[in-house]
């Protein structure tokens, strides 16, 4: 069985109920430099995306997941991207909604479930993510679960009119 409940929180699959969650997220400007966004999306687009979410990784390259809190509550989105089977990798990025749920532990439980559950269930060699040079909590997040910076997209992203460089960050599974 997999087990991806932690001890402050659980993750589960994507539910036509979740529709209002995602979309709040995905049209919320203030986290948009982190998700790379530049449009807002309409509740129809979200409806077809959650109509689909049940595919396979395999089929989809992708694995949204939502985290939810102790008593049943989504506080945030934890994605497993661009997963490669034949280089067995992916990318990994975790986002929790509210400010308030924010260095409470929750994206540190849910990230360790992820690695643990692609390394054991997806036989994943790596995974790899990408972090804003100034979103220091998100690094050190990242770091602490044992990813290492491995290079520095300089002047990667363009946000409010200003460059910002991206990290690299790897972790080796395997």
């Amino acid at each position: 069985m997999i087990n991806l409940k932690g001890q402050h929180m659980y993750l589960r699959a994507l539910e036509p109920e979740d529709l209002e969650f995602i979309y709040e997220i995905e049209n919320d400007q203030s986290v948009w430099e982190i998700s790379n966004t530049i449009t807002p999306y309409s509740k129809f687009l979200i409806e077809q995306y959650l109509a689909n979410a049940h595919k396979d990784i395999f089929e989809a390259k992708q694995l949204r997941l939502v985290i939810c809190n102790v008593e049943d509550v989504a506080i945030g989105l934890i994605d497993l991207f661009d997963f490669d089977f034949k280089n067995k990798r992916a990318g990994i990025g975790v986002l929790i909604k509210d400010e308030i749920n924010r260095q409470q532990g929750y994206g540190k439980e849910a990230l360790k479930l992820l690695i643990e559950y692609s390394d054991n269930h997806l036989d994943l060699k790596q995974l790899y993510c990408n972090v804003s040079e100034d979103n220091t909590l998100s690094l050190k997040l990242f770091q602490n679960q044992g990813f290492e910076i491995i290079g520095l997209k300089k002047d990667w992203n363009l946000i409010h009119g200003v460059y910002k460089n991206e990290y690299l960050l790897q972790r080796i599974l395997k």
